[in-house]
């Protein structure tokens, strides 16, 4: 059994990676500051809280679980919030990453998978986006992950560093086991959201923008199931041992589903309305966002198991009801 340390383990994608890591026979230590995580989410392997900016209770954490690798969910990530207050995203984002990685020069740990993101691209000039797109983030978060990226890279030709960056779309849907899942505060998501205002815990939804140029006038964006997501990452780790430098993927299904889309699955899986306003365009939403996952598929031999929508829904939705009937 080998440790790995997962930092923001206690969130929402890092809970579930510790939940896939446990499975195949990993023993994971979260390392979370549970300012945006929960306790009660880690359940496969220990808690040591603290922040990636303490070097010294870093420091001990390494030196007393000894770890084979790091995979690194930890990071504020709220486009949004980003924009507004772009000094806590550098300071947490890139600050805490290097520190991370310092810490991991030190005691020679060599190898580390990290949750990238697709803001890495920014514009898109193409649909399906592959990784051979330019990088050109357009929102600080978007720059903290690339700049994670490189950092990576550059202490793989410096150090020795083998690295994986997998570039997430769209996150959604909760543990199919009921065991963990989606509960962020604010929540900005488009699926809980959606469902929220369905299961009458939360305020109607509000579509923002219906006149797009796609076929509904609304939004695209490709979900990926978060337990697909948490397999990517047992599956880059795998694989580090025999590679050198840094690889990117991107984690998608290929498939994208538009804003009303997804209102008509939360009606299908609910069997209840959707109550709903329209309202304008956010600043600085594409009308389109679609990953191709063809080179993870390849390279780390990874497909979604949930690759419908309907499924995706369904899993969020009874994690929700669970919630309510607590």
């Amino acid at each position: 059994m080998s440790t790995i340390l997962v930092t923001g383990g206690a969130g929402y994608i890092g809970s579930h990676v510790c939940k896939a890591l446990a499975a195949t026979g990993h023993r994971p230590v979260t390392f979370d500051d549970l300012a945006r995580g929960h306790r009660e989410a880690v359940r496969w392997g220990p808690l040591e809280a603290g922040n990636l900016l303490d070097r010294e209770r870093l420091r001990q954490i390494m030196a007393a679980h000894q770890p084979r690798a790091v995979i690194h969910c930890a990071g504020l990530a709220y486009v949004g919030e980003s924009v507004i207050h772009p000094e806590r995203y550098y300071h947490n984002n890139f600050g805490g990453s290097l520190v991370l990685l310092e810490t991991m020069a030190e005691f020679q740990v060599r190898e580390m998978v990290f949750s990238s993101s697709c803001t890495v691209y920014g514009d898109l000039e193409r649909v399906p986006v592959d990784e051979s797109h330019p990088l050109r983030p357009v929102n600080p978060y978007g720059f903290t992950k690339l700049a994670v990226e490189r950092m990576v890279a550059d202490f793989g030709a410096a150090h020795g560093l083998r690295g994986v960056g997998l570039r997430y779309f769209n996150a959604a849907g909760a543990d199919p086991d009921g065991q963990i899942g989606e509960h962020h505060a604010p929540e900005t998501h488009l699926i809980p959201l959606t469902l929220a205002a369905a299961g009458g815990l939360g305020p109607a939804l509000t579509i923002l923008g219906t006149d797009y140029p796609t076929a509904d006038g609304t939004c695209i964006r490709d979900y990926i199931h978060v337990t697909d997501l948490a397999a990517a990452h047992v599956a880059a780790l795998e694989r580090l041992a025999g590679w050198s430098g840094y690889r990117a993927f991107n984690l998608s299904t290929g498939t994208g589903h538009s804003v009303r889309q997804v209102v008509g699955a939360v009606e299908q899986v609910t069997g209840k309305k959707v109550p709903h306003r329209l309202g304008d365009r956010r600043p600085g939403d594409a009308a389109e966002l679609v990953g191709n996952p063809a080179m993870a598929g390849r390279e780390l031999d990874w497909r979604p198991r949930f690759p419908a929508l309907q499924d995706i829904v369904s899993t969020a939705w009874r994690w929700m009801e669970r919630g309510r009937s607590r």
